[in-house]
């Protein structure tokens, strides 16, 4: 077993990690801390897989550069983009993210909704 001091938000706790084999996390047991606990911190949800397209894909991935949420949707099926510019603006630990097309073409398929989260190199729209 090894104790940490650790301090989150000027609240300061005392910890015990026991080490051994774990399928995961490491089992920890903390001691009763030194200055008042912290509200506890829910669980991230999975994400949700993006859902597919209604209409016909086009051959080129808009892809997700990172996890997080879809925080605006910048074009339209139908609508032309020029190389970099954007398709749809992600969040991710706070920042906003705009994926941009790879390359020049017509807007296929918008396979996102604004307020969907999603993965790492999810398919987010495709381009004709």
């Amino acid at each position: 077993m090894k104790n940490y001091t650790i301090t989150v938000n000027g609240n300061v706790y005392d910890v015990v990690v026991e080490e051994g084999a774990s399928t995961g996390a490491a089992p920890v047991a903390a001691k009763a801390p030194a200055a008042p606990k912290a509200a506890p911190v829910a669980a991230p949800k999975a994400p949700a897989a993006a859902p597919k397209a209604a209409g016909a894909a086009g051959s080129v991935k808009v892809e997700a550069g990172a996890a997080g949420k879809i925080f605006k949707i910048e074009a339209s099926v139908g609508q032309a983009v020029k190389a970099g510019e954007a398709v749809v603006i992600l969040e991710a630990m706070k920042m906003e993210i705009p994926v941009v097309a790879p390359q020049d073409g017509t807007v296929a398929s918008i396979d996102v909704a604004v307020g969907d989260a999603v993965e790492a190199g999810a398919v987010l729209a495709t381009l004709n």
